[in-house]
């Protein structure tokens, strides 16, 4: 018996061309597609295989393409791996919304419909404000936290130990970016983003998807399902809704999440999304527990073989 816990990417791990070999030679992953066109109502998958990339990078399009990428690997894994079992899942950021759908919180569709409205309000939320985000690469958290409130900025990432990001107006970043050796910070990077999630300049986009959340049937998981907001296992469907819409503005609590799921016991993890970015933060908290990630039929017959 396999044992694994489930980790799902979040936005900005996309890329022209995932899930295409999946859907080329896997009637599974056709049919997940084809589903996922029309319940969007636009080719979703034609996005995900084939770009161009400035459509795949606007928000309102990666976060629903990296929610069916992640479960399109997690169905073809199930096929493949008769007695996997999965004993807990966590997504980073919008990756919370695929693990609720993985857990069985809400169906595809709805799961589906859920984050390409994120995705949208978000895009707005980001067209309607000034913002950006810093990564502070090999400073404490509380030098950190002492800078954000000084450059009255939010801290949007505690992604692993010596990696938290800022977010919040540009003023406000540029402070960070021209402080951050100030506050003992080895190194600050400006990230290529649209705008300053996790931040408070998020708020709009938060107030409308909490109306979107209060219409979606919400069940309890099958499965321990850790939270980015609390970093703690939610499995009340009012809870759960509470955490998806603070998550908006709230921090994505990554470090203190994986740290939870290693103290329940667990070492094996399942990284499903494009590139390493999750085997890359998770080695960083950890460096004893094993993370296979999966993106294409290569990575998918690697972590078969491992967990066979």
């Amino acid at each position: 018996m396999s044992e694994v816990v489930l980790l799902f990417s979040g936005q900005g791990a996309q890329k022209v061309g995932m899930g295409r070999d999946w859907m080329e030679n896997s009637a599974t992953a056709r049919q997940m597609a084809m589903r996922a066109d029309e319940v969007l109502g636009f080719s979703l998958s034609e996005i995900m295989g084939e770009g161009p990339e400035e459509e795949l990078t606007k928000t309102s399009r990666c976060q629903p393409t990296l929610y069916l990428h992640g479960l399109m690997g997690l169905a073809l894994l199930r096929e493949r791996v008769g007695d996997l079992v999965a004993v807990a899942t966590a997504g980073l950021s919008l990756g919370e919304f695929t693990a609720h759908a993985a857990a069985g919180s809400f169906s595809f569709e709805d799961g589906l419909r859920l984050v390409a409205r994120r995705g949208a309000f978000m895009e707005a939320a980001c067209q309607a404000t000034e913002g950006a985000m810093a990564a502070m690469i090999g400073g404490e958290e509380a030098q950190v936290r002492a800078l954000a409130l000084e450059a009255d900025v939010d801290v949007a990432n505690f992604n692993a130990p010596g990696q938290i990001v800022l977010s919040g107006t540009v003023a406000g970043i540029d402070t960070v970016m021209a402080r951050a050796k100030e506050f003992g910070i080895r190194k600050a990077v400006k990230l290529n983003v649209a705008g300053a999630y996790h931040s408070r300049l998020m708020q709009g986009a938060q107030d409308q998807l909490a109306a979107e959340l209060a219409g979606v049937d919400i069940q309890v998981p099958g499965m321990p399902v850790i939270c980015n907001f609390a970093a703690s296992v939610v499995a009340d469907p009012a809870d759960i809704r509470s955490m998806l819409e603070r998550q908006v503005t709230g921090s994505v609590r990554w470090t203190e999440s994986i740290q939870a799921l290693i103290a329940m016991g667990h070492r094996t993890f399942l990284e499903l999304g494009p590139g390493k970015v999750l085997a890359g933060l998770v080695g960083k908290i950890d460096k004893e527990v094993c993370v296979h990630s999966v993106e294409d039929f290569a990575s998918l017959e690697a972590a078969v073989e491992a967990l066979s």
